[in-house]
């Protein structure tokens, strides 16, 4: 038997309507603050997200399902990098995907062995893929030890700068050399965003207030409310300083419109924490005084921390594991080493808030995992979720658009975990949301009363205030009126509308209430508002 991928599920009825009646609310809190609804593709070019996101990120480095867009098998990749005819010359030459979904190629002369990688991925994946396919050629193989390698075209070779154990092999490439393109199932929606407001220069049109519902992908290890494919619901205000989108009055707009989504949709025990984490200047300064404080400590912190002391320092304070938070508490701290434009600037959204009434708490220890985010930082979090307590979370992105090519455009924005959030409804919220039991279940009687009743259905479908309380079912002739009470009763309807012949001529039929038991006779042209009118 085929099942779904580890890491995904099939989301059923009546969990479905649950997540309808979110999705439902979303989308009439977002349109009351005037945020519009777009719509980005599943996958990217693989630049968007290391750009974007970050290189050294976990996202990037380890958790994005990528691949080359033609040709991915091996040979077809190895024609493109022309090995033999151009550049280094090896006896024999072998193809190997990373973990990470990157390719290389394992080159075998009679003195050594070199892991090569074409140019194609963004640098410090492609140096992880390397790393990857070594260790795990070593462990296939054994010793000698590969060397690793990158090979650019001629003009590129200067301008790359790559770990110090990776070397760069000057290549000539054929005129007719056509760059494979690497695409990325998307692990974050934000890039996504502000590479269609560039794109599309949304500045013009006047849009910067932008929201989406849909799946991400990330291969990570499955957990409670945590999977590969998963869902968000976000939204950015991105556009020029000269829109207002630099002000704080954003960043607490944003806060605000989040604290009513929560309560509108019953989950009432969130906390907000709130932190800044400064300018890029001021991360820098953070940022090295945070690897001065690591160097000492950072051999008796996990792997994670220890490749994050070099590569991010800022996310070792994201550590969870408990052995870790010892050291972690003795870190220097942001606020620290905010700038007085960076302390103006969160001090003026602390204010909006309290003044709107909306509470927070503030934890200088809060950072965001990617590279993007600038200032306000934030989490929305609940108790019912356990360790892993975050529903949301987001925060200021003033360089982003710059990063990826376009024009000045600060912004902030947010992530939902929408499965997690499901998690965190309350009952009631759920018994609202399953509400849409069918309201009546119609039950043709007889051999020749399914048209009867399709057409009668067909009548009661088309009354708004009655497909407003609830849906109309319809059986078949074939079922016994037993049969037909057991299954609108299994449904949850709240009545049994009978159809048989007589029911026809007459223009009258049998309105049975399902918890009660009293059944009533109503003529067709008042049976929508009979129904209505019933308890």
């Amino acid at each position: 038997m085929i099942k779904a991928v580890r890491g995904t599920r099939d989301l059923l009825p009546p969990e479905t309507a649950l997540w309808n009646f979110v999705e439902g609310v979303v989308r009439d809190v977002f349109r009351a603050y005037n945020f519009q609804e777009i719509r980005t593709p599943i996958f990217e070019e693989t630049e968007l997200f290391a750009r974007g996101v970050g290189e050294e990120t976990d996202i990037v480095s380890k958790e994005m399902y990528t691949w080359f867009d033609r040709g991915d098998d091996p040979e077809s990749i190895l024609k493109w990098a022309w090995w033999g005819q151009y550049g280094v010359k090896y006896s024999s030459v072998e193809g190997r995907i990373s973990s990470n979904g990157q390719f290389a190629f394992v080159a075998h002369a009679d003195d050594e062995t070199t892991i090569v990688a074409p140019k194609i991925a963004p640098g410090f994946s492609t140096v992880i893929a390397l790393r990857d396919i070594r260790s795990r050629w070593v462990a296939e193989h054994g010793l000698p030890m590969p060397k690793l390698a990158i090979a650019v075209p001629f003009s590129n070779a200067n301008s790359l700068s790559i770990q110090n154990d990776v070397e760069i092999i000057p290549t000539r490439m054929p005129h007719e050399y056509e760059r494979p393109q690497s695409i990325t199932l998307r692990p974050e929606n934000t890039a996504g965003v502000v590479r269609a407001y560039i794109e599309h220069k949304l500045w013009d049109r006047g849009l910067n207030k932008l929201y989406y519902i849909g799946p991400q992908f990330r291969r990570e290890r499955p957990q409670k409310g945590r999977y590969r494919q998963f869902y968000q619901i976000g939204a950015e205000i991105i556009g020029p300083a000269t829109a207002g989108s630099e002000s704080p009055a954003r960043d607490a707009e944003l806060l605000e419109m989040l604290a009513t989504l929560l309560n509108r949709l019953g989950i009432t025990e969130w906390t907000l924490e709130l932190n800044s984490i400064g300018s890029p200047s001021d991360r820098a300064s953070f940022n090295e005084a945070l690897r001065k404080a690591l160097e000492p400590v950072v051999a008796n912190m996990c792997a994670d921390c220890q490749r994050r002391a070099v590569t991010n320092p800022l996310r070792v304070l994201d550590c969870k594991v408990p052995a870790d938070q010892p050291i972690i508490e003795k870190l220097p701290r942001i606020t620290q080493f905010l700038s007085d434009a960076s302390r103006t600037h969160f001090g003026a959204v602390c204010e909006i808030l309290s003044k709107v009434g909306v509470p927070f708490t503030l934890n200088d220890r809060l950072v965001r995992g990617l590279d993007y985010y600038t200032r306000t930082a934030f989490e929305f979090t609940h108790g019912t979720l356990g360790a892993q307590n975050a529903i949301l979370g987001g925060g200021r992105y003033d360089g982003l658009s710059e990063a990826l090519g376009g024009p000045a455009a600060p912004g902030i924005g947010f992530a939902i975990g929408e499965d997690r959030l499901v998690m965190s409804l309350k009952a009631e919220t759920s018994a609202e949301a399953s509400a849409r039991a069918p309201i009546v279940y119609i039950a043709p009687l007889g051999a020749g009363m399914n048209a009867e009743a399709a057409q009668l259905a067909r009548e009661l479908r088309h009354d708004e205030k009655l497909t407003q309380s609830g849906p109309v079912e319809l059986g078949d002739e074939n079922f016994r009126l037993k049969k037909s009470f057991e299954t609108a009763d299994k449904l949850g309807a709240r009545y049994a509308l009978i159809v048989g012949e007589n029911e026809v001529k007459s223009g009258s039929f049998a309105l049975k209430n399902l918890k009660t038991g009293q059944q009533f006779s109503v003529a067709r042209a008042d049976l929508a508002q009979k129904i209505l009118e019933q308890p």
